[in-house]
This record gives structure tokens, C-alpha cells and sequence, in this order.
């Protein structure tokens, strides 16, 4: 993806924030916001921040998975299938 032809001045979001939204739905991607001449802000279509969160959370999950993995921090998954039904009749 190329940033730099997303990239404009705070100035520009100011005077033409329903034009930016309307952009920003149909094409998607994100904008970047700068002033004096530094990127300070991104804005984003808001289903493509929901899809960026929602890919954050499931590589959280993975890292997570990997360190139990990695502690040794695992069981057969016959064992916990199991354990599972055990508890379930129990109840």
C-alpha cells in the first residue's frame, strides 16, 4: 500500500472532512494527517479500523498460543476433549 499519495495537511481535514469520509468509504485505506510537515494522525474508514482490530486481537491470540507452547504449557487434545465432557455431565 502507498502512503504518500494518502498523506495531506491538517488544514485539508478541516476544510474537507465530508469529502475525506466520503473518500475514505469508498476506497478505503487509511490518510495520513500532518502538521508542519510531520505525520501526526491517521484517519481510517471505520470497517477497515474494525478489521485492523480485529487482526490485532487474533495475532495477540497466536503469540499467546506460541508462549504457552513454548512453556511447555500444553495438553493432548484428546485429554481436554475429555475433560470437557466430564464437566459438562457433571453439571
Amino acid at each position: 500500500m502507498k502512503l504518500a499519495a494518502n498523506v495531506k495537511p491538517v488544514g485539508y481535514l478541516k476544510e474537507n472532512a465530508d469529502e475525506i469520509v466520503r473518500t475514505l468509504s469508498e476506497r478505503g485505506g487509511p490518510l495520513i494527517i500532518t502538521r508542519d510537515g510531520e505525520a501526526k494522525a491517521v484517519v481510517q474508514d471505520i470497517e477497515e479500523f474494525e478489521r485492523t482490530q480485529e487482526t490485532l486481537a487474533l495475532l495477540k491470540i497466536l503469540s499467546l498460543g506460541r508462549k504457552q507452547i513454548e512453556e511447555g504449557r500444553v495438553r493432548p487434545a484428546a485429554e481436554v476433549t475429555s475433560a470437557l465432557r466430564e464437566n459438562l455431565i457433571q453439571m
